[in-house]
């Protein structure tokens, strides 16, 4: 007897037995119900969203034998039992984030997500009848509910201050309700989806048009939100309107929205638009890896249950692949220790140990290559989903088949053609380096063209600012972007890159820098010992031009790597120039006197200047600068080439911030006035320990005696790095044929030099 049949023969028996024995109402919706389930568990219709039916068979089957999922399952059990024990609570909204109703509604779409899956997995009905409980409450409370009363974001949810978190949460629940699809009653179905799911995902998109239609990732969220709960609902307009936005919308394009972004630009929206727009064909987001992190979950998860439900649509293949290369992109922008780097709006610490990069590693291993250095990255998170992409991770580190996840130079492009710049990743042994030559990167661009940070071992050295918001925290803004983001960490002087005239990039007008982008001159990175990256700026300021080259050098003179870095600056005037070295740590030692102030006085009135108090000044006495400094334990050196009308600057991040949103940070300033054509010419070198327990230095001192510019032509730049030995070392780059097959040859002090590719070291 077949298990269909024995289902329903039970079925009907189970029906008899309440027509003979009259049952009541409440008894009869009972046995219904029961009824139902097992009807529907006979053709596994549900789950099929991101859990499959199959999933849940295959998993069950696997439970006790999988370690890493077996540990993932029993936190995820505890967790929501502890809720459970507490009682429901869907409190009226009230709170920005980080205040009570904000948080509480946070966790409940999570704790409701991760019951349904108990539910599957485990076959406890506690779980179905927990998360039915919730919804139905939810239910009763949103066709109360008017707008939220907080005003400030420009496109305000009902549970939450913003659309966004609305979206969130309609990602979240529709993931729950799916578990439960076949728990519920007909009735209690048609009642969800009439007073709830339908309405909710209406004020997400057709309510909220300025939030949904136009490619950002907010709006990606939205999408994904409208999308997923018609997969579950098998609603295809609320599909299509995911998929291709709203149709024959009308929208002031001239409105802005909070961030300064402009909506439904090009009149492109929907979840394709969102892969096509933003990602480069190498995976990279241009709003940068903080956001690619946050849009990841979306467009991961929703792109899974398309999968599994519209198989037709191959979505994974969409764009040549690109949502799964991204994944590798984005792994790869991250530093030794995991953390993201903070290019454009980013907050610093968020790793690839954030739950949107646990689905992102699983979703990627179970659709993509089954890359088995993605293990190594799921073992170290130390947890899997609890779906089938999560059983095929958990298999494989059972299977003992994790490889290292190898990290090494890079350079993703930028744009949907590839064709706006881009950022290169340096990598040469603990050292790694990240130039940004990038486009605006959306409204979450920074206005820092050429500008790079760099990294020891996971740990910064010249560190890029990041973001001015304390994300989630409530007293600081109500967790919100602070107005010294715009003030100070968008500006061009809060980053490492040139500014001109005490004016940032773009005059820091984002509809002007989005029309504009960098262009790679050369990136290298087949000699394990010289990896470079150039490229070139003509925007950032009229009738002047960047190119910047860096490269990082293994020399077997040096105990370690270290950064060549030349910025070449041609104008048609002269301009004053500001060279900042945002350098973390204590200073050691420099090579010219210098002047501390009595009174710190802002640097400037604007454009970020406000933001810099100068604690000590100094003329140029050599021409090349040199400071150290020691920061956790390892010393640093950094040397640049000066002349005598160079104005040396000790400045410290903090004036006029009466609130101390900032960060009191340091930097060091090369200001060079009243110069045309000049080039700024450093060395950072990497050297040496301190240990406090033996109280021991070694290696404090800079192996570089001298920097000198011997050649610096329209074609060529040629530098002569000298070390305390008296050893010398030329590096050329060519500054504008500099294809990897093109040949060269220059006369440098008599001396001729010929060489293949983009540039010369020996």
């Amino acid at each position: 007897m077949t298990k269909q049949i024995a289902l329903f023969l039970k079925s009907t028996a189970l029906m008899l037995v309440c027509i003979m024995l009259s049952c009541n109402n409440n008894e009869s919706t009972i046995i219904q119900k029961k009824v139902e389930k097992d009807n529907y568990n006979a053709n596994q219709s549900h789950p099929k969203l991101i859990l499959t039916a199959q999933g849940v068979k295959d998993i069950r089957a696997q439970l006790g034998n999988i370690p890493i999922f077996d540990k993932t399952l029993q936190l995820v059990k505890e967790e929501v039992d502890a809720e459970i024990a507490l009682g429901i609570d869907t409190p009226i909204p009230v709170d920005y984030s980080g205040g009570y109703t904000h948080v509480k509604h946070k966790s409940n779409m999570i704790i409701m997500q991760k019951a349904g899956v108990l539910y599957q997995i485990l076959d406890d009905q506690k779980y179905a009848k927990y998360v039915k409980d919730m919804l139905m409450q939810y239910e009763a409370l949103y066709k109360t509910l008017p707008l939220h009363p907080k005003t400030r974001s420009y496109a305000r949810g009902k549970l939450f201050w913003q659309c966004l978190n609305d979206s969130n949460w309609l990602v979240y629940v529709s993931q729950a309700y799916d578990c439960i699809y076949n728990y519920l009653t007909k009735e209690e179905r048609n009642t969800l989806e009439t007073n709830l799911f339908r309405p909710f995902a209406d004020h997400i998109s057709i309510d909220s048009p300025q939030f949904y239609q136009r490619v950002h990732n907010h709006s990606t969220w939205g999408n994904a939100a409208v999308g997923m709960i018609g997969l579950v609902m098998d609603d295809q307009e609320l599909i299509d309107r995911a998929l291709y936005g709203i149709k024959d919308l009308k929208l002031d394009s001239n409105k802005k929205d909070d961030d300064g972004g402009f909506l439904n630009k090009d009149g492109k929206a929907g979840f394709l638009a969102n892969i096509e727009e933003p990602f480069s064909p190498d995976g990279y987001y241009n709003e940068g890896p903080y956001y690619q992190r946050y849009a990841m979950y979306p467009f991961l998860i929703f792109a899974e249950g398309l999968h599994n439900v519209k198989p037709e649509l191959k979505i994974f293949e969409y764009k040549n692949g690109v949502l799964l290369k991204s994944i590798n992109a984005l792994l790869n922008l991250s530093d030794a220790d995991g953390d993201f780097f903070p290019l454009n709006d980013g907050q610093k610490g968020m790793s690839y140990y954030t739950s949107a990069l646990v689905t992102a590693v699983d979703i990627s291993y179970h659709f993509g290559t089954q890359d088995t250095g993605l293990l190594s990255i799921a073992k170290a998170q130390d947890r899997v989903l609890l779906d089938d992409s999560g059983l095929a991770v958990a298999l494989g580190i059972k299977n003992n088949k994790a490889t290292p996840f190898s990290k090494k130079s890079i350079n993703l492009s930028d744009g949907p053609e590839g064709a706006q710049g881009g950022v290169a990743v340096l990598r040469n042994e603990t050292i790694e380096l990240v130039f940004k030559y990038a486009a605006q990167g959306s409204s979450h661009g920074h206005y820092d063209k050429l500008s790079y940070s760099l990294y020891e071992n996971g740990e910064e050295v010249i560190q890029d600012y990041g973001l001015a918001r304390y994300v989630n925290i409530e007293q600081k803004g109500g967790g919100n972007y602070l107005k010294e983001n715009k003030t100070w960490a968008k500006q061009t002087i809060a980053h490492n890159t040139i500014t001109q005239n005490e004016t940032s990039h773009f005059d820091a007008k984002y509809e002007v820098g989005s029309q504009y982008h960098s262009v790679l001159n050369y990136f290298s990175s087949d000699n394990t010992n010289v990896q470079v990256a150039s490229a070139k700026d003509s925007n950032a300021y009229p009738n002047t031009e960047f190119l910047r080259t860096m490269a990082v050098i293994k020399d077997e003179d040096f105990e370690k790597p270290y950064v060549l870095d030349i910025m070449k600056v041609t104008s048609n005037k002269p301009n004053k120039y500001d060279f900042p070295y945002y350098f973390l740590g204590q200073l050691i030692q420099t090579n010219f006197d210098y002047k501390t102030t009595n009174a710190l006085n802002p640097l400037g009135s604007k454009n970020g200047y406000q933001h810099l108090f100068v604690e000590a000044t100094a003329k140029a006495t050599n021409d090349n600068s040199q400071l150290s400094w020691l920061n956790k334990g390892k010393f640093y050196t950094l040397t640049t080439l000066t002349d005598a009308n160079d104005d040396l600057l000790f400045t410290r991040i903090g004036a006029n911030d009466p609130e101390f949103n900032l960060r009191r940070e340091a930097a060091f300033m090369v200001r060079r006035k009243n110069a045309k054509n000049t080039i700024f010419v450093s060395t950072i070198e990497a050297h040496g320990s301190y240990s406090p327990v033996t109280e021991s230095a070694i290696n404090s001192n800079s192996n570089i005696k001298q920097l000198n510019v011997v050649l610096n032509s329209e074609a060529y730049t040629a530098i002569q790095i000298t070390n305390v030995k008296g050893v010398t070392k030329l590096f050329i780059t060519a500054n504008t044929n500099a294809l990897v097959d093109a040949k060269h040859k220059v006369t440098i002090n008599d001396k001729d030099y010929e060489w293949s590719g983009s540039y010369y070291f020996k």
